[in-house]
């Protein structure tokens, strides 16, 4: 058993995108919810784009851990924390209890660039060209449609995009450097998590319904990737579900706990 969990946010995104869901979890529970280096609050902590890499991403976390002196924590992450979260259980399976990850990656493999799929992953290419930092780095009116556009479509919930914690996502990413800063994720994590082989840590997959860029059917290679797996499906939730269903997602942390 574990008291302590760690909390990976995705992009773009911060440690506030758990913000619905920490208050579901067991009084005296110890939470470490960081901005990932490169991304809201760090974005300045990210000095190489080299170590924009999940492998540095989770060499760091595996310190911070440490220093915490956390036992064991429950590794709970989404999108960029999903995959950061998959590579450290297969750097350092001792390290944590378990994971809860929404959404996946392993078994997606080369599905991602088949045409149809293309129509929701073009982002990743064109995060991947100089022309994305010329366009919107350091400009906010540029910056705040396109995170608006993400926000609302990989949601289906226009609301996500509306409100002041959403204008205060849109001013951390805005600062001079802060998008380019994440970019590197992109730029530095080209291909995907499989080559790793599989995760024996205790996992829970939550996969929704709702994601336009992972739809269920590529759920049909989890347990090649995964040897101790419960999958969990969110019919109504989209992208963002520690926003969209965080009692789900609470939950799962904490039957793991």
């Amino acid at each position: 058993m574990t008291d302590s969990v760690v909390l990976l946010h995705g992009w773009p995104g911060t440690a506030a995108d758990f913000r619905e869901v920490i208050p579901l979890l067991p009084s005296g529970t110890t939470v470490y919810a960081p901005d990932l280096d490169g991304f809201g609050r760090s974005a300045e902590r990210l000095g190489d784009p080299a170590e924009a890499t999940a492998a540095a991403h989770a060499a760091r976390l595996l310190e911070a851990i440490a220093e915490r002196g956390l036992v064991r924590p429950v590794l709970a992450g989404y999108d960029v924390g999903s995959w950061i979260a998959q590579v450290l259980a297969k750097m350092a399976p001792e390290a944590v209890s378990a994971l809860v990850l929404t959404p996946p990656y392993a078994g997606i493999g080369e599905r991602r660039l088949e045409p149809a799929a293309q129509e929701e992953f073009w982002y990743m290419t064109f995060h991947r060209l100089a022309v994305a930092d010329q366009m919107l780095d350091g400009n906010r009116a540029a910056l705040e449609p396109y995170l608006r556009h993400i926000w609302t479509h990989w949601s289906g919930t226009p609301s996500l995009a509306r409100g002041p914690e959403f204008e205060q996502l849109v001013d951390l990413y805005a600062r001079r450097g802060a998008f380019a800063a994440s970019l590197a994720w992109y730029r530095m994590n080209v291909g995907g998590r499989e080559e790793s082989g599989p995760i024996g840590v205790p996992t829970t997959m939550l996969w929704s319904g709702r994601d336009p860029l992972f739809p269920l059917a590529w759920a049909d290679r989890l347990e090649q990737w995964f040897t101790d797996l419960e999958l969990r499906v969110e019919p109504e939730a989209g992208h963002f579900l520690p926003l969209q269903a965080p009692a789900a997602f609470a939950t799962a942390i904490c039957e793991r706990l």
